[in-house]
């Protein structure tokens, strides 16, 4: 009797069992499968700057619903364009990472619209120990000679370095000592930059990326590094009023003439005498 109940049981349970599956099999079945799209990604690491190649850019399927914003979908088409940004493999490729159509390789493909590049000779120092890379922004200070005293000012600030020495790959993760820096800047700044550079000597300043305040200064000389040390006009020395003056007129000595003795001459007339003297 026992033996029957638990049979009976375990028919029950996989009755239950198979029902189960069933109605899950066909509640699968009547959702609407999700569609994938193939967009274009990095085969590779690519550098900007670089030429597209058919080894570079490889297919893959993407959920339909979750698209990268203006994703690629033809790789045939992205061969021989070049790229303004670094992609990583399996990255997906956008207008917005691409040079306009026609673009030559190289620096020239870095450049924004309306900017120009320019080269400035540094060392190890002026370079910021290496550390002033490729994306980063620096400001720039020349020390020159004016007006017979020495002073230090920025002239140039939040300037993009395009490339160090002749590499433009953006590894933020390593020094990089070189004796020349490309910097993106306008005409305008061009000029102002060729000036600097031949009045005086050029240091770039490292600053973060994403600070936008301006630097605004006064510039540094010798004075206002180690303060002023003019001598002090000695005090003044007390005038009393003229009413008070007493002025020492030299004294004059005058020679007292000495007296001549005269001739006299005795004159009588009638009872009267009288002495007359030449």
């Amino acid at each position: 009797m026992k033996n029957r109940r638990a049979l009976l049981m375990m028919a029950l349970a996989v009755v239950f069992g198979l029902a189960a599956v069933s109605l899950a099999s066909r509640w699968l079945l009547r959702q609407t499968p999700g569609t994938a799209s193939k967009i274009v990604v990095a085969a590779t690491d690519v550098n900007l700057g670089q030429r597209l190649t058919p080894e570079m850019l490889k297919q893959i399927d993407w959920p339909a619903d979750a698209l990268p914003r203006g994703a690629l979908t033809d790789s045939v088409k992205l061969v021989g364009r070049v790229l303004k940004s670094s992609v990583l493999r399996d990255e997906p490729l956008s207008e917005a990472k691409l040079a306009p159509a026609g673009t030559l390789g190289g620096l020239s493909a870095l450049i924004a619209e309306g900017k120009r590049a320019i080269t400035v000779r540094v060392n190890d120092v002026v370079g910021v120990a290496g550390f002033a890379l490729p994306g980063n922004f620096v400001d720039i200070i020349v020390n020159t000679q004016t007006n017979e005293r020495a002073i230090s000012k920025i002239v140039l600030e939040r300037i993009l370095v395009l490339a160090v020495a002749q590499e433009v790959g953006r590894d933020e993760t390593k020094p990089r000592v070189v004796n020349a820096v490309t910097l993106e800047v306008t005409p305008a700044q061009a000029e102002n930059l060729d000036l600097a550079r031949s009045v005086g000597t050029l240091s770039l300043v490292l600053r973060n990326q994403v600070d936008p305040r301006p630097g605004t200064t006064d510039g540094a000389t010798k004075g206002t590094l180690l303060g002023s040390h003019e001598p002090q006009a000695a005090p003044p020395v007390a005038v009393p009023p003229e009413s008070a003056q007493v002025i020492e007129r030299p004294r004059v000595q005058v020679a007292t003439a000495t007296p001549r003795a005269r001739p006299c001459v005795s004159v009588i007339a009638g009872a009267q005498r009288s002495q007359e003297c030449l």
